[in-house]
């Protein structure tokens, strides 16, 4: 059975979108792990970075206590700006990065990149794959500049119908 990355779910009331302050958006980042206590931070990131795409608390829970996943945040002031989770499918031999997401007042200041470079050396594959919905073309274009490569497309992946491209890299 391959591994799928989990479905972004509903259910429970989306939280607001919290606001970047100044002094956030001007302070540099620093990438640990992230873990349980970062649930509700990471639920809002989740949100503010996807709306109606951002994983549901149950699914982002289930993601803070997997032995199988990795969980990489991005903090500024004390605030998490960045998180990154991914895993590895044993039988491809391939990790995937689950959900990569930069606050949007804190895009296009590496963070992203920060967090995909740790993911890939966490997950420690010769492969590493993620979806991404076809019309995010800035998502697509830092994969791109990672080295993820399109290789195939899941029609209608997206709640909404919209197609995710399978993009992959070869370590």
């Amino acid at each position: 059975m391959l591994a799928q990355c989990p479905a972004p779910g509903a259910g429970v009331q989306a939280p607001t979108v919290p606001k970047m302050n100044a002094a956030v958006q001007s302070e540099t980042f620093a990438v640990s792990p992230a873990g349980v206590l970062d649930l509700f931070a990471i639920w809002r990131l989740q949100h503010a970075c996807f709306r109606k795409d951002s994983y549901d608390l149950f699914t982002l829970f289930n993601m803070a206590v997997s032995a199988k996943m990795i969980r990489l945040k991005a903090v500024v002031n004390g605030q998490i700006v960045g998180y990154v989770a991914g895993e590895i499918n044993c039988e491809e031999c391939t990790g995937w990065i689950v959900t990569l997401g930069t606050h949007p007042h804190m895009q296009g200041r590496g963070i992203g990149t920060s967090l995909l470079l740790a993911a890939e050396r966490a997950l420690d594959s010769k492969r590493v794959k993620l979806t991404v919905r076809r019309s995010n073309a800035r998502a697509i274009a830092l994969y791109e500049r990672c080295g993820y490569k399109w290789m195939n497309t899941y029609r209608r992946y997206y709640h909404d119908g919209e197609d995710g491209l399978v993009m992959e890299k070869q370590m």
